[in-house]
């Protein structure tokens, strides 16, 4: 390591590998710091039976030429380096019901995605295509998520008080496609009373516009980002663990890592958990409301998963997603189940390998956990870097709730238990220990259309030289913790001119 850097990041998630890259390209000497041993957050991936799995990138919205994730990594310059799969045009994501045979198809492109809809539900035309365009209107209220200049909406905004089930629920009587429409909320752990519109639009419409898979999964974006940062001379380092920031004049001059390493910079961008960086950094040098107000927002409901392994030849690959739900009532409840109820409803993907003979090789589902059941082994910490046994309690926990939720899924997928090879878990205390979110939270912060602001954090804070980036910030999600990024570099670089050099770069590629 340097003696010195001119940006130190801390976390080496999506939002600290896309800050590092855009800084470095712009000539600043950059230091990554990750504690565990892989790079990427959610990008992770992990090999079980010689089967790899995703930790948290099941598919990416917005990668068809032209489109807002496109001109992203275009301008990271990874966009051609990424080995994808397209998903099914005629329908990506799947909305089925318990005792409903049909499969609803939610199919990409507008037109398509419109008319695979009216098929489905003839006599609902006018409110379908209602939602599309409302969807797409409230897009374009954040500039960035265009390409656009101009200012997010405020508080004051119509764009951040619109609840999301509401308005779906005006546009029509008929409570299956009400459902169908708002039947992949688990994008965003959507809750009936509280998500806003602006997250379902924004979580759902770059899928619509375009959907893909990573062949081999999604580390494979981990990897190319800290190939382009290595080569503008951008460092990464693992197993580094910050342990504390040291701070001179009310401004950080350091951070030491748990090996004993400090590492002196200029400017500290801190990709872990906000409520995390605060206790690390001292919540003295912050003012007590500030605190407060971030220690008390609410993080999202956890997730329960389970990642299977499939006997070759034995099961069809889905070229597509499931979201099952046990009736439309669940739809905006799953997340608020009972011992009894539960899984109320999940989510199902498959993996991408190169060799397509028609089979799959690996499953995952997913559905809601809440932290509570977990909380009693809360004490105990489990990586490959870090090896604990929780004790014989907690398998027999996961082991429970793994044949709970596969007599569910066989519901959906009769001939599934004879296609297994073999079933690993993960709780929220897996998503807590790897990927560093709180309790294990599967998207940051909950926006609360009641309270639009109250989730709201800054990557400004009252220490003038670090910055905050990652999912807690804006969106969550590949597309909106790139924006995210780009949000929190525009405070060093200047917006505008970050923006105006993204689009440069793509004019060039056109060229």
């Amino acid at each position: 390591m340097k003696e010195h850097y001119d940006v130190v990041i801390i976390g080496s998630g999506l939002g600290g590998l896309v800050s590092a890259l855009i800084l470095a390209k712009e000539g600043y000497s950059v230091c990554v710091l990750e504690k565990n041993n892989q790079f990427g957050g959610n990008l992770q991936t992990f090999v079980r039976d010689k089967t790899i799995f995703d930790t948290g990138v099941h598919y990416i919205g917005g990668l068809s030429e032209g489109q807002n994730l496109h001109q992203y990594f275009t301008y990271l310059g990874i966009m051609d380096q990424l080995k994808l799969k397209k998903l099914d045009k005629n329908g990506f994501d799947i909305v089925t019901f318990d005792g409903d045979p049909t499969e609803y198809r939610h199919a990409q492109g507008y037109e398509l995605f419109e008319n695979s809809l009216i098929d489905q539900f003839p006599e609902e035309e006018k409110a379908i295509k209602t939602y599309s365009e409302k969807l797409r209107d409230t897009c374009s209220k954040f500039p960035l998520y265009n390409l656009n200049k101009g200012k997010p909406p405020y508080e004051s905004d119509e764009a951040l008080k619109l609840n999301a089930k509401t308005y779906i629920n005006s546009l029509t009587d008929n409570k299956k496609l009400q459902a169908v429409l708002a039947g992949t909320n688990f994008l965003y752990a959507g809750d009936g009373e509280r998500s806003p519109l602006y997250v379902h639009a924004l979580s759902v419409n770059s899928y619509i516009e375009s959907a893909y898979r990573c062949i081999n999964g999604g580390s494979q974006i981990t990897k190319v980002l800290i190939k382009q940062l290595k080569k503008f001379g951008g460092e990464t380092y693992k197993h580094q663990e910050v342990s504390n920031f040291n701070l001179k004049d009310g401004e950080i001059i350091s951070v030491d890592t748990k090996k004993g390493k400090q590492i002196n910079g200029k400017i500290f961008i801190s990709n872990i958990e906000p409520k995390l960086t605060l206790k690390l950094v001292g919540e003295e040098n912050f003012r007590k409301s500030y605190t407060n107000r971030i220690n008390q927002i609410e993080s999202t409901i956890a997730a329960f998963s389970l990642y299977i392994v499939l006997k070759p030849d034995s099961f069809k690959y889905y070229n597509k997603n499931f979201y099952h739900f046990k009736d439309e009532n669940r739809v905006w409840n799953a997340q608020h189940y009972t011992q009894e109820s539960w899984p109320e409803g999940y989510m199902v993907s498959m993996g991408v390998k190169k060799k397509d003979d028609g089979f799959g090789d690996s499953l995952i589902a997913m559905t809601y956990m809440d932290f509570e059941e977990v909380k009693i082994w809360q004490e105990t910490f489990n990586t490959v870097a870090h090896k604990n046994d929780r004790g014989q309690t907690y398998e027999e926990f996961k082991a429970y709730k793994t044949e709970v939720f596969l007599q569910e899924l066989e519901k959906k997928f009769p001939n599934l238990r004879n296609c297994i090879q073999t079933v690993y878990t993960s709780t929220p205390l897996s998503y807590r220990d790897y990927i560093g979110s709180h309790n294990g939270s599967m998207y940051g912060y909950v926006k609360d259309v009641n309270n639009p602001l109250r989730s709201f954090v800054s990557p400004r804070t009252r220490i003038p030289n670090l910055l905050f980036t990652g999912q807690s910030l804006n969106m969550h999600g590949i597309l909106g913790v790139t924006i995210g990024a780009v949000i929190t570099c525009s405070e060093v670089l200047g917006k505008d001119y970050l923006l105006n050099k993204i689009l440069e770069e793509n004019k060039t590629q056109e060229v």
